[in-house]
């Protein structure tokens, strides 16, 4: 090995142990480690910052806007139920998480089908009150088990087949049929698809840790009051209780139903809601923030208000009563507040005590804090006001532009049907979505910009330009010469040196992506069935599968480095998890594939 492919293996070595110490940012440590490899000479820069430039980089920022337009348009709250369901165990909701997952991921490509399912599965997980951390790895690794069921489920299955094409031509062999061209992979990709996610759900209930804890319920947190309304010709009307996932919330009770002026107590999980009703909740703020999500629901103060109704216009704020305030003792219809502050009242809270009162008739008291829904500019204008001695705007909120809902659900349509069929690259039909999502005000720019994630895209980029590096150097081909010749040296039989070339293949996907290992390995791949003195074909079949198992860590394939920050994993929660997958699916591979692709002599 050349003097620079030993720094680069220094170095790429020195940042996996600097991230599973949990100490260092995976995208300030993959950065490190690249300056370090460009100041070290041993890395062309142009070469190492290709990466920020790669199609996948630019895709996967594209899908964050795309995204961020399914959130903010309430797409999102309506598909999580209609995908996903209400599941009574773990097991099955990750069953019924995995198995769409690997289906659309065997079509399309697995990056937007996990960017597409990263919102849905955070307030699903919330509302079924299961920890997020159970899900988001399982989701991850499905997409990468799905891509191995069809020549277009990964770009590395594509690498391969067009080098094993490429060789047979040149040798003057035969080419494979189309159907087994096209669906080949799946001879190995579909029964490693039910083994993995069999393991996956047994699995990870004592492997993967809850890193993100389940909400707390309401004896744990200040309880506010708030009053919400089915919106004549809303959805809701009509639906049980139950079906809307209204009761299904953590952190939130609905304590009474009001319809034309009679009051159901704790009402039924089978009881239909109607047009109308005046629905009262108890909950954190959290929850009863996500209320703003549910299309169908408004405060039924705001129609009668002056506060504006664009999304764009409207802002939600905490309002602590000051002791000397004139509200003190009178009630919100009494004091006029609509009028006097050209904002709505929509929740209360007050200390420990439990509020179950129409949120019109309550009486303020000094300390009182008042969720408002306000015009923009409300914080500025009354900061220094002597009715309220805290106001500032709740985080985080962005009121859901629900008039854009059928766009946004076009869009992403559109977005799926030209990944599968379009002609373009997969980053030209992102980039359009992205733009028709910003273009026809599913989302803001500016909140398109900031929900781009730069600790995901500076982390992939910095990867690509690492795995570079090694290939430059030509350390990842020695390593990998140096581990099939020990092989062939102590005698391992055919299964033997299939069992072992995936597991290589495996390892240097997660250092040098799976397309990076595709190309590398393949040549390798090659001497390994000309050394057994059989035909290649099993051997370019178990590399389409071994590129696939990119399980060990956060930083071995984009999908991981999404979920990774979402979840609150740690760096080692991967191989803690997807090393005993990569082990068994990888003795899986070397037993199936002699069963379905015969070691045969060459003709």
């Amino acid at each position: 090995m050349t003097p620079e492919g030993i720094l680069a293996v220094i170095v790429v070595a020195g940042v996996i142990v600097a991230l599973a110490t949990n100490r260092v940012a995976v995208e300030t440590a993959l950065l490190a480690g690249l300056l370090i490899l460009i100041l070290l000479g041993t890395v062309d820069p142009q070469a190492a910052l290709s990466g920020f430039a790669h199609p996948a980089v630019v895709a996967i920022a594209a899908l964050f806007v795309v995204a961020a337009g399914l959130r903010e348009t309430g797409a999102t709250t309506v598909a999580a139920p209609l995908l996903l369901g209400r599941p009574n165990s773990m097991a099955f909701a990750q069953l019924r998480l995995m198995v769409p997952v690997a289906l659309l991921s065997a079509f399309i490509n697995n990056t937007p089908v996990v960017a597409m399912y990263l919102p849905l599965v955070h307030d699903w997980a919330n509302r079924i009150r299961m920890s997020p951390s159970k899900f988001l790895i399982p989701l991850s690794f499905a997409s990468l088990l799905g891509g191995q069921l069809t020549l277009i489920g990964s770009a590395s299955n594509l690498i391969v087949m067009g080098l094993y094409l490429q060789y047979l031509q040149s040798a003057g062999l035969p080419a494979p049929t189309h159907v087994l061209e096209f669906w080949g992979p799946a001879l190995l990709g579909l029964p490693a698809a039910v083994v993995g996610i069999a393991y996956l759900m047994v699995a990870s209930r004592v492997l993967i840790p809850d890193r993100l804890a389940v909400p707390d319920d309401l004896s744990e947190a200040e309880e506010w009051t708030v009053d919400m309304e089915v919106i004549p010709g809303s959805l809701l009307a009509g639906a049980r209780i139950e079906s809307s996932a209204l009761r299904e919330r953590p952190g939130l009770r609905l304590y009474e139903i009001e319809r034309h002026g009679t009051v159901i107590e704790s009402p039924a999980r089978d009881t239909r809601l109607e047009s109308g009703d005046r629905l009262g909740f108890t909950g954190n703020l959290d929850s009863i923030v996500a209320l703003w999500r549910v299309r169908g629901l408004a405060p039924p103060e705001r129609r009668k208000s002056g506060v504006v109704t664009d999304p764009d216009k409207r802002e939600l704020v905490e309002a602590i009563v000051a002791p000397g305030s004139s509200l003190v003792g009178r009630t919100v219809r009494e004091t006029r507040f609509r009028t006097l502050f050209n904002a709505a009242v929509v929740a209360i809270r007050r200390g420990g005590a439990t509020l179950r009162t129409r949120i019109r008739d309550v009486r303020f008291e000094p300390g009182d804090a008042l969720l408002l829904e306000a015009s923009k500019g409300f914080v500025r204008s009354h900061r220094s006001s002597r009715q309220f001695y805290v106001v500032f705007a709740v985080p985080g909120f962005v009121a859901t532009r629900h008039n854009r809902l059928r766009r946004a659900t076009a869009v992403f349509l559109l977005l799926v049907a030209g990944l599968i069929a379009a002609p373009w690259e997969p980053v030209i039909v992102c980039l359009a979505a992205a733009l028709l999502m910003v273009g026809l005000g599913c989302v803001r720019p500016p909140r398109a910009l900031a929900e781009v994630s730069l600790q995901v895209i500076v982390a992939i980029a910095a990867a690509l330009g690492m795995s570079a590096a090694l290939e430059q150097t030509g350390a990842a081909s020695v390593i990998a010469g140096w581990l099939l010749d020990a092989c062939r040296d102590i005698g391992l039989g055919d299964r033997g040196m299939l069992f072992v070339m995936i597991l290589t293949a495996s390892g240097f996907s997660q250092l040098i992506t799976k397309n990076g290992a595709a190309a590398l390995m393949f040549p390798v791949a090659k001497a390994t069935a000309d050394a057994l003195n059989v035909h290649i074909e099993p051997f370019v079949f178990s590399l389409i599968f071994a590129c696939g198992l990119s399980f060990l860590s956060p930083v071995a394939y984009q999908t991981n480095l999404m979920v990774y920050g979402p979840g609150g994993y740690r760096f080692l929660d991967f191989a803690r998890i997807g090393a005993p997958l990569t082990i068994l699916l990888a003795a899986l591979g070397a037993i199936m594939c002699p069963l379905v692709f015969p070691f045969r002599p060459v003709p």
